[in-house]
């Protein structure tokens, strides 16, 4: 049972409707919304209390790009919370490549550095009570059907996972939506990494789906944005089936597998192969490198070199 819950970028889209789901199951007592704007989550604070009818919501703000900021931040948190939902990130847009002060560029900062310390910081503190969810994508297993290739590194050693996340993986052609593929997958096999280090939390990972609502299109060039908002996402996918859904079931994917014991720590959970909806299965029966353990910790290794 989950009576508190904190969740990463909460003010909008799967962040708050995620919370919004939460409140309104009879044990949630307090859900947390870790915010970088205070104006923003203040607001959100307010639809979620009159779309509830529940006083239960707190604010808490960070940045997730900030190590210093997150780390500040979980000192506010006094009592154990039961689960975190890391959900802040996206594909970032133009600033993508731009180096943050971490030395990761800002779409693995966005994505990582500062869900990852958060995690740890609660766990080190002893804050954390029983579950954290890690937000991945679809991109990492690929869709063939949407010419979507599976992520697939050649040593998926330290020293490439590093190269990942400090963007020279990518050379001088770094395209932010390519990018964000092996980023995630950085992240998530962080998280399988961590539910071996820590057994007695759950750790799972969960892709919400092709997900309608989001403001993921918004980082996008202009084109692309274009058909994704216009195009792809209300006409094409609807046609294709099993390809996209609303945001309340993105985010229920992210509430069920908190709660429901069916969904075990140390597996990915994203949709059937070659769909982007639908049931969720567990993505290392297609994607076998998420089950290598040494590939686990090398990601971890990796990204804790950014984190001091």
């Amino acid at each position: 049972m989950i009576e508190s819950v904190l969740i990463t970028g909460a003010n909008a889209g799967l962040g708050k409707e995620t919370a919004r789901q939460f409140a309104l199951k009879q044990e949630t007592k307090k859900v947390i919304l870790f915010c970088r704007n205070r104006a923003r989550a203040a607001a959100a604070k307010k639809e979620l209390e009159e779309n509830t009818g529940k006083k239960i919501f707190d604010i808490v703000i960070g940045d997730v790009t900030d190590a210093d900021s997150v780390r500040k931040a979980v000192e506010e948190i006094k009592e154990p919370i039961d689960a975190i939902v890391l959900n802040a990130g996206g594909v970032v847009g133009k600033t993508a490549a731009k180096f943050t002060p971490s030395g990761m560029n800002e779409l693995a900062a966005t994505n990582i550095l500062g869900n990852v310390i958060l995690a740890e910081e609660l766990i080190k503190r002893d804050k954390l009570r029983k579950a954290v969810l890690a937000v991945s994508a679809e991109a990492v297993p690929g869709v063939k059907a949407l010419g979507i290739k599976r992520v697939s590194m050649k040593t998926s050693s330290v020293d490439e996972f590093a190269a990942v996340l400090d963007g020279s993986y990518f050379g001088k052609k770094f395209v932010a939506l390519n990018a964000y593929a092996y980023v995630k997958y950085a992240e998530t096999m962080w998280t399988l990494s961590m539910a071996r280090q820590y057994p007695k939390l759950k750790f799972v990972v969960v892709s919400p789906g092709n997900t309608t609502g989001t403001l993921a299109p918004d980082s996008l060039p202009p084109p692309m944005r274009f058909m994704l908002k216009f195009v792809m996402m209300p006409i094409v996918f609807p046609l294709m089936g099993g390809m996209v859904h609303s945001l309340d079931v993105g985010a229920k994917r992210f509430v069920d597998a908190i709660s429901d014991d069916r969904y075990k720590s140390g597996v990915f959970y994203a949709s059937k192969e070659g769909k982007l909806s639908g049931e969720m299965v567990d993505q290392s029966t297609f994607l076998t490198d998420l089950k290598n353990t040494s590939f686990q910790d090398n990601a971890y290794e990796a990204i804790h070199r950014f984190t001091k």
